[in-house]
């Protein structure tokens, strides 16, 4: 998944290094705060796609005594910087453009330079999310978009669909806005459609930074995957009771479970260790993500059902 994620964040940082620039030049132009706001809002996604990358890199150096689960969690910490800066440089930034142009307002100038930006940027994002999106399509299955985002632990790639996804609404609110200027005279539209992006970036911000949080503190497998391993051990012959399965992300594709079983008390080592192997090769085919499991012999009272 981590070539994946390159894939749609090179194609990100192309697309929006390219829609920064023509936005500025609309912006200089035109004297419009939308345009400029869409401008650090492409600018800001251009820096937030070379932090993933370099998340992305960090979180590929081998284990060490220091850290002895490696360093996958590197995706989760700059992912959530990421989400920091759409807040605070994106949405912060674009509302505090709106505001001032709405107390300030100014006549905007050849609005045309704006129309012929707009159109670019959006076949251009269009672009990049397309891409992103077709990388996130080969793990989202059955699920709906939303609820995708928020079980993903592949945070690079999520990053980059909600960053699109939330380019390409800034664009159609920008056009809206600068249109509406335009054809009433009144502008008050413009500085209103830059606090609208403002408001779009922080609510984008918020909720990303949620699901990183919650990997970073520590989150475990899906409870459908959960229930895939109870059904493992319900129908291994030589376990006789197990726990409730603990689980840890430590990256994207890096997951640790902690099993307690019970296994029958005529079994010899040799039978146990057979068992344990087994046990660990059907998890791990059953869910790729997981690489390390940990079995401990316990008593336990609970018999299976």
């Amino acid at each position: 998944m981590a070539g994946s994620s390159k894939k749609a964040i090179y194609g990100a940082i192309i697309a929006n290094s390219a829609i920064a620039i023509s936005k500025f030049i609309a912006a200089v132009f035109t004297g419009s705060s939308t345009m400029m706001s869409e401008g650090i809002h492409s600018l800001v996604d251009t820096g937030n796609g070379i932090l993933l990358l370099f998340g992305i890199k960090r979180s590929r150096k081998p284990a060490n005594k220091k850290h002895p689960f490696g360093y996958g969690n590197e995706v989760y910490f700059w992912s959530f910087i990421v989400s920091i800066l759409i807040f605070a440089l994106g949405g912060g930034i674009a509302l505090y453009e709106g505001i001032e142009h709405i107390l300030h307002p100014s006549k905007l100038e050849n609005v045309l330079w704006n129309y012929v930006v707009l159109g670019i940027a959006i076949v251009f994002e269009g672009a990049a999310l397309r891409v992103a999106l077709k990388q996130f399509n080969k793990t989202r299955g059955n699920k709906s978009y939303l609820k995708a985002l928020v079980d993903t632990k592949d945070t690079s790639t999520a990053a980059v669909v909600i960053e699109d996804t939330a380019a390409l609404v800034g664009l159609v609110i920008a056009l809206f806005s600068i249109l509406l200027a335009q054809l009433t005279g009144i502008v008050y539209f413009d500085g209103i459609g830059s606090v609208l992006i403002g408001l779009l970036l922080i609510s984008v911000s918020a909720f990303f930074a949620l699901e990183c949080k919650s990997l970073l503190i520590g989150e475990g497998l899906l409870e459908e995957d959960i229930e895939k391993i109870n059904k493992i051990l319900e129908d291994e012959d030589n376990v006789t009771a197990y726990k409730r399965p603990l689980s840890l992300y430590f990256g994207p594709e890096e997951v640790l479970v902690n099993l307690n079983v019970n296994f029958k008390d005529d079994l010899i080592s040799d039978e146990i260790e057979q068992t344990v192997d087994r046990i660990e090769n059907i998890i791990k085919n059953s869910i790729p993500t997981v690489n390390r499991i940990f079995i401990e012999a316990e008593t336990i009272k609970t018999k299976k059902t």
